[in-house]
């Protein structure tokens, strides 16, 4: 590959980039390598997102990023006083990734939302409105399940904090982490088996799809009535 590169006129830190590639072929370094425009951790995300047979998302505080509507993102958004330019460019990009559960072949996602999350006032209350009623339309897709975690059911592993856990088909799996302005990957076999673990732990705290789909309907309907 340096041969290759060095005949090809690539040199400098392009040509690094390309043998650490082909040196690290076997290994996921999909995750860390970037998109052109778009930091590693985002790229690595986006990546994982579209290459998932199906992921488990946990998100205690706010709409996961898949299930979020442009304009809940745009308040998202604008809330950390982005400049215009790039408060578009996240939503268009938000908009963009979440095609993965609804293309002709869609990613198999089971989200465990907080209720504190359904709860807050992201944006304005139509912004919200409009957020719960997209999540019970997608809680009816044969490819997404959508279930609401109680604020006071006791300790469960969720308290410890959000994560995505992505299966692949040709893959092992990976856990992503994603915090305020960082993230991070684990790869290793016992962690992802342990976040296997409190995905099952979850599932026993967490409403049913159905109970979900009820609770989501009434929210809206309340902070409908409460602002007509």
């Amino acid at each position: 590959m340096a041969s290759l590169l060095t005949l090809l006129g690539v040199t400098g830190d392009e040509k690094q980039r390309l043998v650490d590639l082909a040196r690290y072929a076997a290994e996921p370094n999909w995750l860390v390598v970037g998109m052109p425009g778009i930091p590693q951790q985002l790229a690595g995300a986006i990546e994982s997102e579209r290459s998932a047979s199906s992921l488990v998302e946990w998100s205690p505080h706010l709409v996961p990023g898949l299930l979020q509507t442009a304009e809940y993102a745009r308040a998202l958004a604008n809330a950390i006083d982005l400049p215009q330019p790039e408060v578009d460019a996240r939503v268009m990009l938000r908009v963009g990734r979440s095609e993965v559960i609804t293309r002709r072949d869609p990613v198999t996602m089971l989200a465990f939302v907080g209720e504190e999350a359904v709860h807050e006032r992201i944006g304005s209350p139509g912004v919200m409105v409009e957020q719960l009623r997209h999540l019970v339309i997608l809680n009816a897709r044969s490819n997404v399940t959508i279930r609401l975690v109680p604020s006071r059911v006791g300790w469960h592993p969720g308290l410890l904090g959000p994560f995505v856990l992505y299966d692949f088909p040709e893959a092992s799996p990976v856990v992503h982490f994603e915090h305020y302005s960082s993230g991070a990957f684990v790869l290793d076999g016992d962690d992802v088996r342990a976040y296997r673990h409190a995905v099952e732990v979850m599932r026993e705290v967490a409403r049913t799809p159905e109970e979900s789909t009820d609770l989501l309907v009434t929210i809206a309907d309340e902070l409908e009535r409460a602002t007509a």
